[in-house]
């Protein structure tokens, strides 16, 4: 059902914890499943995540996409982040359940929503970033599949 990959990001999950004073915080959340992401990134004075930290209440797959989109994201610059996609946190997992697609969401709102709070402590606007929503709803987890 899940790959080795999703099971050793699940059991050995990296980048677990919070940042103090972080750079941006995004937190999305799935009402119908339940499952909670919150996202802190460091960005230094180049626009590049020097760390990343995710703290994520859910099921497996919700620990293991958090995990993975860390990965994905760190040593990157802000447009790198910003192109790292539900898909992309899917592909380096080696597949996710077809139930289980919503969580790859999370990862992705959830960085989105990380930038999103940075740009708006620095005043800034990043070129393809919209306003992430704080809640993913199934209807729109259908459009993406």
């Amino acid at each position: 059902m899940y790959s080795e990959k999703v099971m050793d990001h699940f059991k050995n999950p990296r980048n677990v914890g919070e940042i103090e004073n972080a750079s941006g915080v995004g937190t999305v959340g799935n009402a119908k499943c339940g499952d909670i992401m919150r996202i802190f990134l460091d960005i230094d004075e180049s626009g590049i995540i020097q760390d990343v930290k995710f703290k994520t209440f859910g099921c497996g797959a919700a620990v293991a996409t958090s995990s993975m989109a860390t990965e994905l994201v760190k040593g990157k610059t802000v447009q790198e982040a910003l192109q790292v996609t539900n898909k992309a946190v899917m592909e380096a997992l080696d597949g996710l359940p077809p139930v289980k697609v919503h969580c790859s969401l999370l990862a992705e709102e959830a960085i989105h929503a990380a930038l999103w709070d940075y740009a708006e402590k620095n005043g800034i606007k990043i070129a393809g970033l919209e306003k992430p929503k704080n809640d993913i709803s199934e209807e729109e987890e259908e459009e993406d599949y």
